[in-house]
């Protein structure tokens, strides 16, 4: 299995559980803030409510990113 297959295998398994993903995102920014000492805070928030964009808030169905 490529790179590709696992990416796209991957993103599919996020759509199923938004919830899941969506906490496992915020953590994940967390521990790269804390680690970074915060030199990357903007950037890391960046990607983090880009993953909550294309997988929806809290209570949303996926894809509509709250906008």
């Amino acid at each position: 299995m490529g790179l590709m297959d696992k990416l796209k295998d991957a993103m599919h398994k996020a759509g199923k559980n938004p919830d899941k993903t969506r906490r496992a995102t915020h953590k994940g920014a967390d521990t790269a803030d804390d680690r970074t000492g915060g030199r990357y805070r903007d950037e890391i928030r960046t990607s983090r409510d880009a993953m909550d964009q294309r997988f929806g808030e809290e209570g949303e169905p996926p894809g509509r990113g709250g906008a």
